[in-house]
C-alpha cells in the first residue's frame, strides 16, 4: 500500500452530503473524504449510492443538504475541476478521431499534461496510437477512456469500473499504473465490482448501501468487522443439508468442494465432522474482502462511526 501519509487536508470530502431525486434518497448523510497518495474504493451494490457521491464530488451534481469539497472549493467551480481526471462508466468519444490525436486534444485542456507518448504508454496505446476509435474493441475503448483521465497529470483521478471489458493482461497492467500514480502523490478514487480488484489496491475502502456509509477501513479492518471464516472441503453430505444448519451463513458446491461460511467455525467443524466420516480436504481461509462485503451489506444499513 502506499507509503505516503495522508495530507491532514483531503483532496476532496463530502461531509454530511444529502441527494434526492423525488422520493428517493439516493445519498443520506454521507461522509468521505479522499487524501493525496492513496486509493480509496468505494463499494456497493447497484443503487448503494457510488455514482452519486462521485457525481457529487466533480461538480455533476450538487448536494440537497450537506457540503462537498474539491481542493477545499466547490466541485462545481471550473477552476477547481481542472485538477481532476475522470474515467465514467460510459464515455462517448469521436468515432472518426486517432486514439493519439483523442489524447494530445484532452491534454491540451491542461496546464502540465504529460507527454502524448507516456500517456500512450501508461495506457498501454502505443501500438494503437494511428487507430481510429471506431476501430478499437470496447477493452482498448476503456484504455483510451483511461488515457485521457491519467493525460493532465491530475492530482485528483476519479475512476468508475475502470477495467470492466478488460482482459486479465489489460487489468493487470492498469493495477501496475494505479500504483505508480499513487507512489507519485496522486489521490485516486475506485469504484469497482471486483472486490479482489478493491483489495489489491485500496488503502481505504468505503462501504456503501442504500445511500449511507456502513463501513469506512483499510481492505483488512472491513475483513476484521465481518466475523467468520471460508471453510472448504470434500463432503459426502449433500449441499442442501449443510446449508440448514445454523452455523452456516451460506454455501455453495464447486469443483467437488463445498464451501462454507461460518461465523462459528469450531461449532461448524464439529457438527460436521461427527455427521460425516468422510470429510477430507478441509481448508480454513480468513474472509475474502468479497466476503466481508457480502456479510456487511447483507444486514440492514446503519450509519458509520469512522475510525
Amino acid at each position: 500500500m502506499s507509503q505516503l501519509s495522508p495530507s491532514p487536508m483531503p483532496l476532496a470530502a463530502l461531509r454530511g452530503a444529502v441527494k434526492r431525486y423525488g422520493a428517493i434518497t439516493a445519498l443520506d448523510g454521507v461522509d468521505l473524504q479522499v487524501h493525496a497518495g492513496e486509493v480509496l474504493a468505494v463499494l456497493g451494490a447497484n443503487g448503494a449510492g457510488k455514482t452519486t457521491a462521485l457525481g457529487l464530488l466533480t461538480g455533476r451534481l450538487g448536494p440537497d443538504a450537506g457540503t462537498a469539497e474539491l481542493f477545499g472549493g466547490d466541485p462545481r467551480d471550473a477552476a477547481m475541476r481542472r485538477g481532476i481526471g475522470v474515467m465514467l462508466q460510459e464515455g462517448s468519444l469521436g468515432d472518426t478521431i486517432r486514439v493519439a490525436e483523442h489524447v494530445r486534444l484532452f491534454s491540451s485542456y491542461y496546464a502540465r499534461p504529460r507527454p502524448v507518448a507516456e500517456t500512450l504508454a501508461l495506457a498501454c496505446l502505443t501500438d494503437l496510437a494511428r487507430r481510429p476509435y471506431a476501430d478499437l474493441s470496447g477493452g482498448q475503448q476503456r484504455r483510451v477512456q483511461f488515457a485521457l483521465a491519467i493525460c493532465g497529470r491530475a492530482p485528483l483521478l476519479f475512476v468508475d469500473e475502470p477495467t470492466v471489458g478488460l482482459d486479465v493482461e489489460s487489468r493487470r497492467a492498469f493495477w501496475d499504473v494505479i500504483r505508480q500514480l499513487r507512489t507519485e502523490g496522486t489521490g485516486i478514487v475506485l469504484t469497482t465490482h471486483y472486490l479482489e480488484e478493491a483489495d489489491a489496491l485500496a488503502d481505504r475502502v468505503v462501504l456503501m448501501a442504500g445511500g449511507r456509509v456502513l463501513a469506512q477501513d483499510t481492505p483488512a479492518g472491513i475483513k476484521a468487522r465481518a466475523a467468520g471464516k471460508r471453510v472448504r472441503a470434500r463432503s459426502t453430505l449433500g449441499l442442501a443439508q449443510v446449508q440448514a444448519w445454523p452455523e452456516v451463513a451460506s454455501a455453495e458446491a464447486s469443483d467437488g468442494h463445498l464451501q462454507v461460511l461460518s461465523s462459528d467455525v469450531e461449532a461448524l467443524l464439529r457438527r460436521w465432522l461427527q455427521a460425516d466420516t468422510g470429510l477430507s480436504d478441509l481448508e480454513v481461509r480468513p474472509l475474502s474482502l468479497e466476503d466481508a462485503f457480502l456479510s456487511l451489506t447483507a444486514a440492514p444499513a446503519a450509519p458509520e462511526v469512522t475510525r
